[in-house]
């Protein structure tokens, strides 16, 4: 008698409001998809361990905790480009592919971002209020026009891009800060690069595209806002945090800026915010990605992402796994690692547009399959620029149209280490290298930073100073640490000769301020000091 073959029931959860068309689409191709919405997070970790793959939004946060439970799941998938409520580091861990879908929300939160820049200039909202009020308040809404004004875009990403498309169209000028841009992709918009403070100063009206980092945090507060024209406007459908709201409030109770617009805010619901009360600001529930379309097409890509994955094994826009076949990736996942460790940080530690890259493979690792390691340092150099638009799929192609030249060379000779990796940064006669290797072929290394030699783990908080190798750095940086209650993990020091330049870098437990990093810099002999952040 014939034993026959029982299938394996995959089993998918939408723990998310999606467009049921992604449902349908899951259970066509043989899927059992149980939605179930509104899930706290105790029931959610009742419920993950019977399923393979689950979708959300943004309301599921899918925290360690509830990976720790998800004994069965391959693969999550986000319905939309943000990934903040994610534990990417816990799901690669436990071998858990994080897809998302980036590109899917452009055009709906480059309109919105449009939508409140004319509610702003015309006081829609406050004329809509106040009719239905009963009132006939004709002067009091007295607007201003776009044509001819200057728009300040900071950050020209796909989004910003297409802001500055529409703002183009509509007769604005169109000037734009991205120190990642290059010459020819601005050129090819018809908008102008300029720096920070140029667009601050000039700009009659400020778009933020940009994602939410220690290096965006605050971006527009006291100081920048007083930089700015009086009567300027600004509005954000980006991250909340960028915009300082205690200054952004103080700001437009004073009239040094006019109006402001807001999608996003640092705390949300922003319960009680003074801003609230103002009559020249707008703002909207975080409706930037919120239109039938946007949704309806971010909920068919996921779902065909987790079918092609869980049917076929194909791996399409992961945020933490390259397209590599299961038998391989064992063997490519810690190079693939270093990889990715190496260019976020020389990322950081680099200033300016990136116009060159080269990778450099000695040693063994010059004889495997180097396009995913290739993938993935563009993707640890790419992120902290980019962060969440960039994953395994699209950073070479980010790569490309941002003009940045990819170099891969191969050697033999590794020197005193079976295998190596040097990668290196240019931008005309500037470039900064790190080179790293794997210790007992799964530990990740630097082992050089500028030619300095040191031993660095990368992962976590670190300082990264280059300073004069004389006595007494160690210790004033110890002092200052100390002082804010900051500890220190690890400290490596490198120098090129005595009493010449040297390079420390130190593991903290916790983010240091920029005004602490200010502090250290103001030290005798610190001649810098960088802040880098990478995944523990």
């Amino acid at each position: 008698m014939k034993k026959e073959t029982v299938k394996k029931e995959i089993k998918v959860l939408v723990s998310d409001n999606i467009s049921q068309k992604g449902v349908d689409l899951l259970k066509k191709a043989g899927l059992t998809v149980d939605v179930k919405t509104g899930l706290s997070p105790d029931e959610l970790k009742r419920e993950i361990g019977k399923y393979d793959a689950l979708v959300v939004r943004s309301a599921t946060k899918v925290t360690s905790d509830i990976i720790e439970h998800a004994g069965n799941l391959k693969v999550i998938g986000r319905a939309g480009s943000g990934l903040d409520n994610v534990d990417k580091v816990a799901a690669t861990k436990r071998g858990i592919v994080v897809m998302n879908t980036p590109g899917g929300n452009t055009v709906t939160t480059a309109e919105h971002t449009v939508a409140l820049l004319f509610s702003m200039s015309r006081q829609i909202a406050q004329a809509t209020a106040s009719m239905k009020s009963g009132k006939w308040e004709k002067k009091k809404f007295m607007g201003v026009e776009m044509c001819n004004k200057t728009l300040g875009i900071i950050g020209l990403g796909n989004i910003g891009a297409h802001v500055a498309r529409i703002a183009l169209g509509m007769g604005m000028k169109v000037i734009t800060y991205d120190p990642y841009l290059s010459e020819e992709k601005a050129m090819a918009l018809g908008v102008s690069v300029v720096d920070i403070e140029e667009l601050i100063k000039s700009s009659d009206f400020i778009s933020i595209h940009v994602p939410m980092t220690d290096e965006t945090r605050n971006l527009i507060n006291a100081r920048t806002i007083g930089m700015m024209k009086k009567g300027v406007r600004i509005i954000n459908a980006s991250r909340g945090g960028i915009v300082d709201e205690k200054a952004l409030y103080e700001a437009l109770k004073s009239g040094k800026v006019a109006a402001a617009a807001l999608d996003v805010f640092e705390k949300e619901p922003p319960t009680g915010s003074p801003l609230l009360e103002l009559d020249n600001f707008i703002c909207t529930p975080h409706l930037g990605a919120s239109t039938e379309d946007a949704q309806e097409n971010v909920a068919i890509a996921v779902s065909h992402q987790i079918v092609d994955y869980l049917l076929y094994g194909t791996i399409r826009n992961a945020v933490n796994f390259p397209s590599v076949s299961a038998d391989v990736l064992p063997i490519m996942q810690p190079y693939i690692n270093l990889a990715e460790s190496m260019g976020g940080f020389l990322s950081q530690f680099f200033e300016g547009r990136i116009e060159s890259i080269i990778i450099e493979y000695r040693g063994e690792v010059a004889g495997l399959l180097l396009e995913p390691i290739n993938v993935a340092a563009l993707k640890g150099i790419l992120t902290p620029i980019l962060e969440e638009t960039v994953n395994y799929i699209n950073a070479p192609l980010i790569a490309k149209e941002r003009r940045i030249e990819v170099k891969e060379v191969t050697t033999k000779d590794a020197g005193d280490y079976h295998n190596m990796m040097v990668i290196r940064i240019k931008s005309g006669s500037k470039e900064n290298m790190v080179a790293g290797v794997l210790y007992g072929k799964k530990e990740p290394r630097i082992i050089a930073i500028n030619n300095f030699p040191v031993e660095v783990v990368p992962e976590g908080e670190m300082l990264v100073l280059s300073n004069n190798d004389k006595p007494g750095v160690i210790g004033g940086i110890g002092t200052v640490l100390a002082k804010h209650k900051i500890n220190i993990a690890r400290m490596q020091f490198g120098r090129e000769k005595r009493g010449g330049k040297s390079i420390s870098v130190v593991s903290v437990d916790a983010p240091v301020s920029k005004e602490i990093m200010a502090e250290i810099k103001k030290l005798p002999n610190v001649l810098s000091v960088k802040r880098i952040h990478l995944p523990v």
